[in-house]
C-alpha cells in the first residue's frame, strides 16, 4: 500500500512572518470583536459563552446573525439557514485554494481552513496571482485574526460601553478597503477587469433583488464563470522557442 507524498511543507518561520503581517488589520479585528461581545451580552448570552463562541466559531459576520436572532426561543433552520448563506463564500475560497491545499496533507488541509478568513486569503489568493504559493498566511495570518477576534470579544463583553458603536469611528470600512487594496494590487489584465466588473453588476443586482447575504455567492460565481471561459492563451513549448531563436538573429 503506497503512502501519498504531498510536496507543500509549511514553514514556520514563514508562518511567524504572516503573523506579523496581519497584526496591523488584526487591530481593527479587536474593536469588531468588542461590538459582539457588547452585543452577545447585550442579548442575554453569558460572558464565558460569548467569549466560547467566538473561540469555537470564529466567524465574525455569521456571529453577528445569529446574536441578532438569538431570544427565549430560537429557530434552528432559519438561524443555519441565514449563516450557511453568509458563510457560503467559503466554498468557492477554498476552492480557489485547491491548487495550494492539495499538496497538504489532509488533516493539516482543513485544519488551515478552520483559519480562513477573507483577509488572509484575499493575500494568499493575491501571492498566488504573482507566482507566489503562500499558505503560511492562512495559518499566521489567519492566527492573529483568531487571537484578535477573541480578545476583542472578552473586552466587549467586560467593557463593552467603551465602544458603543465603531461604525461611527469607520471601523466596518478598514476589512473592505483592505480586500480593496489586495485586489487592486493583483494582476491587471484585460480578462481580469472584466470578471471583476461582472461581479461588481452580479453582486449588486443580487443585493438589491435576491434575499439577503447571496449577493456574494452570485457575484463570486458571475466573475468566476468569466474566468472559466475566458481562458488566457498560454505559449506552447513550441512558440516559446520560435520565439526565442527569432531574438537571437
Amino acid at each position: 500500500m503506497s503512502v501519498a507524498s504531498y510536496s507543500y511543507k509549511l514553514q514556520p518561520r514563514k508562518v511567524r512572518l504572516e503573523f506579523f503581517r496581519l497584526l496591523p488589520i488584526s487591530l481593527f479585528v479587536v474593536a469588531f470583536g468588542a461590538a459582539f461581545g457588547l452585543a452577545a451580552t447585550q442579548k442575554g448570552l453569558p460572558p464565558l459563552d460569548a467569549i466560547l463562541m467566538s473561540t469555537t466559531v470564529f466567524a465574525g459576520a455569521s456571529q453577528f446573525a445569529a446574536i441578532d436572532m438569538w431570544g427565549s426561543e430560537v429557530s434552528v433552520l432559519p438561524l443555519v439557514a441565514v449563516v450557511f448563506a453568509i458563510n457560503s463564500r467559503h466554498l468557492l475560497m477554498g476552492a480557489s485554494l485547491y491548487p495550494m491545499l492539495r499538496d497538504v496533507s489532509p488533516g493539516r488541509r482543513y485544519g488551515l481552513l478552520l483559519l480562513l478568513t477573507d483577509a488572509n486569503w484575499a493575500v494568499s489568493a493575491q501571492d498566488y496571482q504573482n507566482g507566489k504559493r503562500n499558505l503560511e498566511v492562512i495559518l499566521g495570518g489567519g492566527l492573529v485574526l483568531w487571537l484578535a477576534w477573541i480578545v476583542g470579544t472578552w473586552l466587549g463583553v467586560y467593557f463593552g460601553g467603551l465602544l458603543q458603536d465603531p461604525k461611527s469611528l469607520g471601523l466596518d470600512m478598514v476589512l473592505g478597503c483592505f480586500l480593496l487594496a489586495m485586489a487592486l494590487g493583483g494582476k491587471k489584465s484585460p480578462r481580469v477587469l472584466v470578471a471583476w466588473t461582472v461581479a461588481g453588476l452580479a453582486s449588486l443586482a443580487a443585493w438589491r433583488w435576491l434575499p439577503p447575504n447571496t449577493h456574494v455567492v452570485v457575484g463570486a460565481l458571475a466573475g468566476g464563470a468569466i474566468g472559466f471561459f475566458w481562458l488566457e492563451r498560454q505559449e506552447t513549448s513550441g512558440e516559446s522557442s520560435e520565439a526565442a531563436e527569432g531574438a537571437t538573429q
